[in-house]
């Protein structure tokens, strides 16, 4: 992989900024070896949905994950409040298995929305999330005669690649479980587990087994017996097979012109959350203030005017309410006031929201930072993440709580807004919502990782992604893009943009302001499934530490959110380079930092998830190569063809309705 670039500078104190890694101690003998067709890492929505088409195409899928619950979005990090767009869910758009998923949520509670929640047709506990999908993804196996082999509580620490450098031969995992003595899992907080799980040793707080994956015998020559999927919350294998990836802001080119920044940032990131349940009481509670408050304090806010009401942002993703509340309104929106009993589940920009962007607190190392702590050399692998962040994410999160219940004051808002709530009690244990004693969820919910970089094709000479332009709505002629993008960038934009007119922009019979752009997403001839959200930011912060007194969000960030088409997931974003039975499916696929925005929530990980479980058997079926599927392309190539069409025989849609190049029309399509 190529190095980008950083300041000398950086370059020169970058150690000083990193952890020390406690590096774990040589490996011993694996305890067992287990024989998969395909090996998931990640047991999120993306690889729940993986394994799910994998199984019911027969296979014998091996699926882990670093928590205990299958899920990630809906169970262990607590986002347990579907984002969906109103058209896509009023016509069910979505794959089969996501509609599974939620035919099951209504069984269940018997409503779609148990929580009365209002940012979401569907609100729900995450405890119950875990329980649907572990019984949806044994029905799949029943139904098409696979075989599960479920990895809780397991890590990836090793990948033996081949001399040729393009195949991942073997995957050597360490599975933890309380050690004698020890308390239960999900007693400790992520921050004080996440290195003990990638150290191979045993210790006092975990027994450790060492399991090596390795591909199932196949009775005829194929190109590979196996493939591997990243399903992971921050594109882990990807880091640990070093192909090219991304992190954080692009540089802005007609490509991506509401970039905030003319070169790259690695560190600045979406922020992350701990989610965390809270339950409405008819008395008031004792509240003590945690030790950490004072330090969160200056950030906390419900951010704008039409916000600031405590009715309004615990309903905003309430996920248990027992009996309707009174109606009411603020700020134009309706909901029904919190009663006791209601459970509300936390997850706000200006309250538990942990935004670092420098290279001193970012939360997912880049590759230099990798090689700095020494976690790409052979055995060292730690997950990649920085645990002082996790750390102080997870008070941030303890803290918004005090805030809600005794706070006065609002970083944005000024004084006598906030008023203290004490009719409310924080939810903690192995039986609570997020299933743990300490009450937060069991991972962060994290909202952008490592994103690939595809492999250079016809027009992506540097290699596939997709950009900002491919899906925004937002009007490129506004004076802003005048004056932030060159003239030749401005060009560009018009010619990429140009839909039919692109011939005339192009050979420069038409100006940039004289071409009518498409309205309407790019179309790709690999198109494996779709999504549609807005594109959505919650910006890294300016200042280290994110919660400084006065901070700011990074100026420029939000200027490329706002509402975008129906879009696509390509199969080649989903190909990284040079290892060829590697999968990419999750927020790592091959987009850029704004299009990332919008392609992370539920549902497209669900899309992009059955595509990876999808293309994985197909390409063991036919003993061809995800990359050779996509050669040639734009060309038309039978065997995509034949990709796609299974795809939609088993009700997994690959383009939304009437989608075509001469389809301009897609206002209703909100």
């Amino acid at each position: 992989m190529k190095r980008s670039l950083i300041s000398l500078t950086l370059g020169l104190t970058l150690l000083e900024f990193l952890a020390p890694v406690a590096f774990a101690a040589p490996p011993r003998t694996p305890d067992q070896t287990v024989e998969c067709e395909i090996l998931v890492v990640g047991g999120g929505l993306a690889g729940a949905a993986t394994a799910y088409e994998g199984l019911r195409a027969g296979r014998t899928v091996c699926l882990t994950e670093i928590t205990d619950w299958v899920g990630g979005q809906i169970s262990s990090q607590g986002t347990s409040a579907l984002d969906e767009r109103p058209t896509q869910r009023s016509q069910l758009f979505y794959p089969r298995g996501y509609l599974e998923l939620r035919q099951q949520i209504e069984r269940k509670y018997g409503e779609l929305n148990p929580g009365d929640c209002w940012v979401s047709e569907s609100c729900f506990l995450p405890r119950d999330a875990h329980n649907m999908l572990s019984g949806i993804l044994r029905d799949a196996a029943k139904q098409g005669k696979g075989q599960l082999k479920w990895f809780p509580s397991t890590v990836i620490k090793e990948v033996d690649i081949s001399a040729d450098g393009k195949q991942i031969e073997n995957a050597i995992a360490i599975q933890h479980k309380p050690a004698p003595n020890a308390p239960p899992l999900n007693t400790r907080p992520l921050s004080q587990t996440i290195e003990d799980s990638y150290q191979y040793q045993s210790s006092s707080q975990f027994d450790k087994t060492i399991i090596r994956f390795t591909p199932k015998p196949a009775t005829t020559q194929q190109p590979t017996n196996w493939y591997v999927v990243d399903a992971s919350e921050t594109g882990e294998l990807i880091a640990l097979a070093d192909v090219p990836y991304r992190l954080g802001i692009d540089p802005r080119s007609y490509l991506e012109p509401s970039s905030a920044s003319t070169t790259s940032d690695p560190y600045c990131t979406q922020g992350f959350t701990y989610t965390f349940a809270m339950e409405a009481t008819e008395e008031p509670q004792p509240h003590r203030m945690p030790s950490f408050y004072p330090q969160y304090e200056p950030y906390y806010s419900y951010e704008l005017s039409r916000l600031a009401d405590f009715g309004l942002v615990f309903t905003y993703r309430r996920i248990w309410s027992p009996q309707a509340g009174e109606t009411q309104k603020f700020g134009g929106i309706t909901y029904t006031a919190p009663a006791p009993g209601d459970i509300s589940m936390q997850n706000w920009t200006w309250g538990n929201d942990y935004r670092p962007g420098n290279a001193v607190d970012n939360l997912v190392y880049t590759r230099e930072q990798l090689q700095s702590t020494g976690q790409l050399q052979p055995g060292n692998w730690m997950g990649g993440l920085r645990t002082e962040s996790l750390a102080k994410a997870e008070e941030i999160s303890q803290g918004f709580f005090h805030w809600l219940v005794a706070g006065t004051t609002d970083s944005q808002l000024g004084d006598g807004v906030k008023t203290p709530q004490p009719n409310n009690r924080y939810l903690s244990g192995l039986d609570s919502p997020m299933g743990t004693v300490h009450g937060l969820s069991k991972y962060p919910y994290m909202r952008e990782g490592r994103r690939i970089i595809g492999r250079p094709s016809f027009g992506y000479p540097q290699g596939f992604a997709v950009a900002e332009i491919d899906i925004s709505r937002r009007d490129y002629k506004d004076e802003y893009y005048q004056q932030a993008l060159s003239p030749q960038a401005n060009r560009s934009l018009g010619a990429a943009l140009a839909g039919l007119e692109a011939i005339s922009a192009i050979q420069g019979n038409k100006t940039p302001q004289d071409v009518r752009r498409r309205t309407r997403s790019s179309i790709y001839p690999d198109s494996v499934g779709i999504a549609h959200y807005a594109i959505d930011f919650h910006p890294c912060m300016t200042l280290s530490p994110p919660e400084a007194p006065g901070n700011t969000e990074r100026e420029g960030e939000r200027q490329g959110a706002g509402q975008a088409y129906p879009f696509q997931i390509p199969l080649r974003a989903m190909i990284p380079q040079k290892i060829d039975n590697l999968l990419v499916a999750g927020k790592s696929i091959a987009t850029s930092h704004i299009a990332a925005a919008a392609y992370r929530v539920h549902s497209f990980e669900w899309s992009v998830g059955a595509a990876a479980g999808t293309t994985a058997s197909f390409a063991l079926e036919n003993g061809i190569m995800p990359y050779q599927l996509t050669e040639g392309l734009p060309r038309q190539k039978t065997q995509i063809q034949a990709l796609r069409q299974l795809l939609e025989r088993n009700g997994n849609p690959t383009t939304f309705p009437n989608t075509s190049i001469f389809n301009e029309d897609w206002d209703e399509w909100r």
